[in-house]
């Protein structure tokens, strides 16, 4: 990660630099208080103590100013190195593929984020105003305590070790709680999301009782870690004060034996005492970095894991020029797996979908037919075989190129907060007004948005909840047609469609589509009736191939779906 803050360099040397400055005028003060009163006022010399106080006043004053720009510039190092790190998360998590996706999971990538981002920018911010000023003022006190008075550092010997010996324990115990509260964060993030997405079932099956025992249980276990890291920051604290003011005392009592003995003055202990106290905050400094550095390290070991998570679906580094087989898609001897299946989804499936035809995908639920769609623009790769677009395997092409062949209408229809322009426009930013209208009169999604005051301005709200099942996938639909590609790919888009405006919408589909290929997947005989090749998937193989004609007077599991629909419809 030290990557990341290669840019600000510049502002790191100025903390630095301005942070030594500051420090070197603080430690000339005790000194300066120290002649002040060993000599001004042992001497009743009031122009030296005006003079010398003077000096002191300048030298507060530059420091001041001097920290100033030592806070403004590890900030703005702090916050411009968070803003990178999530840039640089956010680009390499829309380049995952869907496995990686499934094995991180959507709550933790949020948490890596955002929480993950924030706990590291907050400990970098710190070591930049507190870890670099500590050591600094801790060799300095030390070396300007030891030339004043040597006689007194042999106080130090008792308390540093003490204070070291503390610090290495606390920072033992806290890094395992750290790294558990952030998995425990996960935990929480995750019971979240997933109520508040899914309000409606859980208030459907009244099950509102058991989702707040879920969340209590997550919420008190996250409690309980904190309070566990929050219990030694609180012993640290006063444990740390015992020893600063019984060193305190020690130096006093010394020091008040060696002026007795007229070995030393007055403003040399003065001076000493606020070196020994420099050098004490330093430590306390000190170990509250070592206390957030573990944190803040295992915040970072997460973020590192994304960034340095290969992506498996990378561009060819010399991508395949286009052929002149536009709009073919074919699926040679293809098998794949999920990511720790025992057996694969699709086995040895082999077709061809050809320009100008409709291929459909039929089959019982959990055969395989949206995992195989999901294979022609490249959100899986296949374990054995090829998928041929253009007659070029999809891995020999570049993502980009490949996609912007396809309009996809996913099986769950997606859609974003905004107009629904903007969602058009999504499928097409250079697309006119004229297109859109044209776009959403074809889906079957003109009248309902007419039929509002605001019209292309209506706006959809987070995941189109404002609307209903199917005006969100006629929505989708639309933002397909006005790419205008050579492939559409349709996922179970009609499922919540009524029978006339799904029989409508193909009826108007087939008029623009003609010289493109559409393959879509479909649970309803009458959606792929039309189609020029039925494929029928059983248990992730191909179990037929043919018209619907052709199926219904041979297939047998082609059959069975026919006329289990037909009984449904007939009961109906």
């Amino acid at each position: 990660m030290i990557k990341h803050l290669k840019p600000y360099s510049l502002h790191i040397a100025a903390v630095v630099l301005l942070t030594l400055g500051g420090i070197m005028l603080e430690l000339f003060l005790p000194t300066l208080m120290a002649n002040v009163v060993d000599i001004g006022i042992v001497n009743g010399d009031m122009s030296y103590i005006l003079k010398t106080g003077g000096m002191m006043l300048v030298f507060a004053f530059a420091a001041i100013i001097l920290m100033t720009g030592v806070s403004f510039y590890a900030s703005k190092t702090a916050l411009g190195f968070g803003r990178d790190i999530r840039r640089s998360l956010f680009v390499n998590v829309e380049n995952f593929s869907l496995q990686a996706f499934d094995k991180i999971g959507t709550a933790s990538l949020i948490t890596r984020s955002t929480n993950d981002v924030k706990q590291v920018q907050d400990v970098l911010n710190m070591i930049l105003r507190m870890m670099t000023r500590a050591p600094l003022m801790l060799v300095g006190g030390i070396i300007m305590a030891v030339t004043r008075e040597p006689g007194l550092s042999v106080v130090f010997l008792g308390a540093l070790p003490l204070l070291a010996l503390l610090i290495f324990i606390i920072s033992r115990k806290a890094i395992p709680l750290f790294v558990s509260l952030q998995k425990k964060t996960d935990r929480l993030n995750l019971i979240v999301r997933e109520n508040l997405t899914g309000v409606r079932v859980i208030r459907a099956f009244n099950n509102g009782e058991y989702e707040k025992n879920r969340f209590d249980t997550a919420n008190l276990d996250f409690r309980d870690t904190g309070i566990q890291v929050n219990k030694m920051m609180a012993v640290l604290f006063p444990v740390m004060m015992i020893v600063m003011n019984f060193t305190s005392i020690a130096i006093v009592w010394v020091g008040a034996v060696r002026i007795d003995q007229g070995v030393m003055q007055v403003g040399n202990l003065m001076a000493f005492l606020q070196y020994s106290m420099m050098i004490l905050m330093s430590l306390i400094m000190l170990s509250f970095g070592f206390i957030m550095i573990p944190r803040a390290k295992a915040s970072m070991d997460r973020i590192n894991e994304v960034l340095k998570m290969e992506n498996d679906l990378s561009d060819p580094e010399n991508p395949t020029r286009e052929k002149d087989q536009k709009g073919t898609v074919e699926f040679k001897d293809v098998t794949f797996r999920y990511a720790g299946a025992e057996k694969p989804v699709l086995h040895r499936i082999s077709f061809t979908a050809k320009k100008g035809e409709t291929t459909a995908i039929i089959g019982s639920t959990g055969s395989g037919k949206s995992t195989l769609i999901k294979l022609i623009p490249r959100f899986y790769d296949a374990e054995r075989g090829s998928v041929l677009v253009d007659g070029i395997d999809v891995r020999d092409m570049s993502q980009e190129t490949l996609r912007s062949k396809i309009g996809y209408v996913p099986q769950k229809a997606a859609l974003f907060s905004g107009t629904v322009a903007e969602n058009l426009l999504y499928g097409n930013e250079g697309a006119n007004e004229e297109e859109m209208w044209k776009a959403l009169e074809i889906s079957q999604a003109a009248e309902f948005v007419r039929d509002k005051e605001e019209g292309l301005d209506l706006m959809i709200e987070q995941a189109g909840a404002n609307l209903s099942g199917g005006q969100k996938q006629r929505l989708s639909i639309a933002r397909a047609l006005i790419r205008n590609p050579e492939i559409y790919l349709f996922d179970d888009s009609f499922s919540a469609l009524d029978y006339k405006t799904d029989a409508t919408l193909r009826a108007e589909l087939a008029k623009v589509t003609k010289d493109a290929t559409i393959i879509l997947v479909a649970q309803r005989v009458s959606t792929v009736t039309d189609a020029d090749q039925i494929i029928v998937l059983e248990d992730g193989e191909i179990a037929g191939t043919g018209t619907h004609q052709e199926l219904l007077a041979e297939n047998r599991i082609y059959q069975e779906i026919v006329s289990s629909q037909r009984a449904e419809e007939e009961g109906a």
